[in-house]
């Protein structure tokens, strides 16, 4: 699979907005995913014989100003979903450092497995709120996409979600690419 030049991170900063502020939100069945509260890993393992988590990049940066929960580094993951050899997902963890020293093993630890076996794994971290957003085709998710040999005809659409573990916050964004997009219309 060859990749872009783009280079780690590959998120960037977009305008997130509760699915209620948005008018023009995709139709069934896509929207359901979009806006579905259990574990996007569950139900994409069920779309495949075979998972993959490729990293594409982790480290401590300064996030963008719409993506900090205060004024601290975070650990950023960005990582591609792949079912069957093709990737259906872009996502984008952001850790705050407090949260990172005091879950250091389980996150630092990831390596090839999915984060959400992880969040939805221990009660201790709450699902909260999701936000959606649409790329347009000169986004760098929308570049990443074609250096990914998908045809990025329409704009892309992703969503993000807060998960609370005691006092911290993390946030971790899902795109869907376009063979994701393609795919799940025809469930």
């Amino acid at each position: 699979m060859t990749m872009t030049r783009l280079s780690f991170p590959y998120g960037e900063s977009i305008q997130w907005l509760s699915p209620e502020q948005t008018t023009n939100l995709p139709t069934a069945p896509f929207k359901d995913w979009l806006l579905s509260t259990c574990s996007l890993t569950k139900k994409l393992k069920k779309q495949c014989t075979h998972f993959e988590v490729r990293v594409l990049g982790e480290d401590s940066l300064v996030p963008p100003e719409e993506e900090a929960l205060g004024n601290e580094n975070m650990w950023v993951r960005e990582v591609l979903l792949i079912l069957d050899g093709i990737p259906w997902i872009f996502a984008r963890t952001l850790i705050p450092g407090r949260l990172l020293q005091k879950k250091q093993q389980d996150f630092l630890g990831l390596g090839v497995r999915p984060l959400g076996e992880l969040l939805y794994s221990q009660d201790e971290f709450i699902p909260g709120r999701i936000e959606v957003a649409h790329f347009e085709a000169c986004s760098k998710i929308a570049k990443l996409a074609e250096s990914l040999q998908q045809d990025v005809s329409q704009e892309l659409w992703g969503r993000r979600r807060y998960f609370q573990y005691e006092s911290e916050q993390l946030i971790v964004s899902e795109v869907f690419l376009p063979a994701a997009q393609r795919a799940i219309t025809k469930l």
